[in-house]
């Protein structure tokens, strides 16, 4: 169990981490405001992808499916707005990111705990 959800920790992050980047890229070249845009929709995007990649790795059931997305969504709400207030340096957005796969995974386990 502790494996899994280890997995889904890094799965979630480094997914959700390629879908912002490559949102914050594609957004810039629209405009500069396009980054902040296209970093918010690479982030949802990533997540849901991620999630959806979890559980076809069946790295969590079914049934956790939307806690967990719900879960890694909060979780990279709270690190999209670590990361805005943060900006002078490379390493508290990079590490804000793990925050998401936190999210992820207390979601998957509150899915679990009103289950039991």
């Amino acid at each position: 169990m502790a494996l899994k959800n280890l997995l889904l920790f890094l799965i979630v992050s480094a997914l959700d981490a390629i879908c912002i980047l490559l949102g914050s890229f594609m957004g810039h070249s629209i405009r500069s405001i396009g980054l902040f845009a296209g970093a918010i929709i690479g982030g949802i995007v990533g997540v849901a992808a991620a999630v959806w990649l979890a559980a076809r790795l069946r790295l969590l059931e079914r049934a956790s499916y939307a806690a967990t997305f719900v879960g890694g969504l909060i979780g990279f709400v709270v690190a999209a707005v670590i990361a805005v207030k943060n900006l002078r340096g490379p390493v508290i957005p990079m590490a804000a990111v793990g925050l998401i796969g936190l999210g992820a995974l207390l979601g998957k386990i509150v899915s679990h705990k009103r289950a039991a």
